[in-house]
């Protein structure tokens, strides 16, 4: 697993809002890089995401935010989760849209529409323990959730049955990597 390191935004556009933090692998801010990225994860986010979900509304919450997420509602609303009837049977798999790793396999223990109605009262997609994939997701003390490759999630919000992982559809939307 990559370290972190915290390293000031380099865009006036950043500085206009105040200091601000981001996160940025370690290993991606040593000095034998010409630059620092341009976001948190090494690879861009991948062009052709499932579900229709918007590559540039991708790319500013995966890769350049610590905080801020898809708008409540987005994944139920301008996106064709809900519509595609290939999701509404078994199990799904959420993959990393920079990476395409395997990140959330939901609905475990819970039939589909548990699944949905839980993440309708939140606002976004809600995993639990038994579905995330621990070898490629993290959480941090304060709360955010990313994936080892650097990919801003969503957070941890736990509830009164435990852990519950308010994730962003645009980040987990991704196309399984190539092996």
């Amino acid at each position: 697993m990559l370290g972190w390191s915290s390293r000031r935004p380099a865009t006036p556009a950043h500085r206009s809002r105040g200091p601000r933090l981001r996160l940025i692998p370690e290993a991606l801010s040593t000095a034998a890089s010409p630059a620092p990225p341009a976001g948190t994860s090494a690879v861009p986010v991948q062009k052709d995401l499932r579900w229709n979900c918007d590559a540039a509304t991708a790319d500013r919450i995966c890769n350049f935010n610590r905080h801020y997420a898809e708008h409540a509602g987005y994944w139920e609303q301008e996106t064709s989760f809900l519509t595609d009837e290939s999701e509404k049977s078994g199990e799904i798999a959420f993959y990393d849209s920079n990476t395409g790793n395997e990140l959330f396999t939901a609905p475990k223990g819970r039939p589909f529409e548990q699944f949905v109605a839980e993440s309708k009262v939140h606002g976004w997609p809600s995993f639990r323990d038994s579905e995330v994939n621990w070898d490629y997701v993290r959480v941090l003390p304060d709360g955010e959730t990313v994936s080892v490759d650097g990919t801003h999630l969503g957070h941890n919000l736990p509830d009164k049955n435990g852990n519950r992982y308010c994730i962003n559809l645009v980040s987990v939307a991704g196309r399984p990597a190539k092996a």
